[in-house]
C-alpha cells in the first residue's frame, strides 16, 4: 500500500514536472523576439562576464514607465475607455482612409510629447479597436506599421520625442532651435511620406459593428486616467519615476488586480534582455574599434546600420564616444528606428500588440513591417545624404 501511494506520489510529481518544462518551453515558443533578446544577451555575457557594470545597462526609468503606462491601459480598456474613444473617431471621420490618417497623426504628434513607446502604448488600443469595431481587421498589420513608424518618425522633432534624442540633446549640449532645425526636413518627409501610404487605403464608409459601446464607470474612468497623466508625468520627469511606481501600482492593487495580472511582463523582460545585449556590445573592443573607424568614412549611415543590429538608443550611446558630427548621427539614429525589428524597442511593443490579437499571424506582420520600414529607411536615408 506504502509502495503504491509513493508510486502514484512519484507519477503526480512526474506529470507536474512535465507540464512546467512544457509551460515553459511553450512560453519561449510564444515569445519568440524574447528568446532571440535572452540568446543575444546570454551569447555577449560569455564574452563580457557578468559585473558591477552590469547595473548601468538597465534604463530603469523606462521600465519603470512602461509597466506603469501598461498597467494603467489594461485598466482603461476594463472600463471600455479606448472602445468608445474608438467609436467617436469612427462616428467623426467616417471612411477607413480619414480614420487611420487620424489615427496616425494622433501618434505621431503624440510621439513629440510624450514619448514614442508612450505613443504607441497609448494609440495602439485605438487602432485595434477601430478595425474591429468596423470589421478591417485585415488591415491591422498595415495600421499597428504604420503607426509604428509614426511613432518612431514623429518624436524625432522634439528633444525629449525619443530616448536618444533626450541623450544625444544633453551629450552635445545642442541648443533647442538648432536640434529641431537639424530635424525639421526629415520629419516634414516623414509626414508626406505616411499621408501618401494612407492613399491606398480605400475611402469606403465605415460603420460600427454592433451597438456603440458605453463606459462601466465614469469613476473610475477618471481616475485612470488621473493615473495615466501620472505616467506621462513620470516621463517628463517632473516627479521621481519611483514614487510614480508606488502610487499606480498601490492605486490599481485595489481598484482593479486584473491590470496588474494582464501587463506584458513578457515585453519589460524583452527590455531588460535588449539592455543587456546592448550593453554588452558597446563593451567590446573590438565593436568599439570598428564603430570608431565606420563613423570616420559616414557618421550618417554607418549610425543607420548600427541601429539595425543593436537598437538606436544602445547606437547613440555608443557612437557618441567617437564622433563630434552630432547632426548627422542625431538624423542616423531617428531614421535608424526605422529598419529591423530591434532597430527601436519601441518597434516590440507593436509587435507584442499585434501578437497578442492576433495569434499565429505574426508572418503577413512582418512581411507589411519590413517592407514599409524599409521603404521609409530608404526615402529618409537617401534624403539626408543629399541634404
Amino acid at each position: 500500500m506504502i509502495g503504491s501511494n509513493a508510486g502514484r506520489h512519484r507519477g503526480m510529481t512526474g506529470k507536474e514536472h512535465n507540464a512546467a518544462v512544457f509551460a515553459v518551453l511553450n512560453f519561449f515558443k510564444s515569445n519568440v523576439v524574447f528568446t532571440a533578446a535572452l540568446s543575444a544577451a546570454v551569447i555577449t555575457s560569455l564574452i563580457v562576464p557578468p559585473d558591477a557594470e552590469y547595473l548601468g545597462y538597465f534604463d530603469f526609468k523606462t521600465l519603470t514607465c512602461l509597466f506603469s503606462t501598461l498597467a494603467v491601459v489594461c485598466a482603461l480598456r476594463s472600463v471600455n475607455f479606448f472602445s468608445v474613444l474608438a467609436d467617436g473617431i469612427i462616428k467623426k471621420f467616417s471612411t477607413l482612409r480619414s480614420s487611420f490618417l487620424a489615427l496616425l497623426y494622433i501618434t505621431f504628434i503624440g510621439s513629440m510629447f510624450i514619448a514614442n513607446d508612450m505613443a504607441l502604448l497609448t494609440f495602439l488600443p485605438l487602432g485595434y479597436y477601430v478595425v474591429e469595431r468596423t470589421g478591417n481587421r485585415r488591415y491591422m498589420a498595415f495600421l499597428f506599421v504604420m503607426q509604428n513608424i509614426s511613432a518612431n518618425l514623429g518624436g524625432m522633432l522634439t528633444p525629449f520625442g525619443n530616448p536618444q534624442n533626450l541623450y544625444l540633446y544633453s551629450f552635445f549640449n545642442i541648443p533647442t532651435l538648432e536640434f529641431m532645425k537639424i530635424m525639421l526636413l526629415p520629419f516634414a518627409a516623414a509626414v508626406t511620406i505616411m499621408t501618401v501610404c494612407c492613399m491606398f487605403i480605400p475611402t469606403k464608409p465605415v460603420l460600427l459593428d454592433g451597438n456603440p459601446e458605453r463606459i462601466k464607470s465614469k469613476t473610475r474612468r477618471n481616475i485612470y486616467l488621473a493615473l495615466f497623466m501620472l505616467s506621462v508625468v513620470m516621463v517628463f520627469r517632473l516627479i521621481p519615476y519611483a514614487a510614480g511606481l508606488v502610487i499606480i501600482t498601490v492605486a490599481l492593487f485595489f481598484l482593479d488586480r486584473n491590470a496588474l495580472k494582464q501587463v506584458d511582463y513578457p515585453l519589460l523582460l524583452t527590455f531588460a534582455a535588449f539592455f543587456v545585449f546592448s550593453g554588452n556590445m558597446a563593451r567590446i573592443p573590438g565593436v568599439r574599434a570598428l564603430f570608431s573607424s565606420l563613423l570616420e568614412k559616414n557618421t550618417l549611415l554607418f549610425s543607420i546600420l548600427s541601429c539595425q543590429c543593436i537598437s538606436n538608443v544602445p547606437s547613440a550611446i555608443l557612437l557618441s564616444q567617437f564622433t563630434d558630427n552630432y547632426a548627422d548621427l542625431l538624423r542616423g539614429v531617428n531614421i535608424g528606428g526605422t529598419g529591423t525589428l530591434i532597430a527601436s524597442l519601441a518597434s516590440l511593443i507593436t509587435f507584442r500588440e499585434y501578437q497578442k490579437n492576433n495569434r499565429g499571424k505574426t508572418g503577413k506582420y512582418m512581411l507589411v513591417f519590413t517592407g514599409l520600414n524599409l521603404f521609409f529607411l530608404v526615402s529618409l536615408t537617401l534624403l539626408c545624404l543629399f541634404i
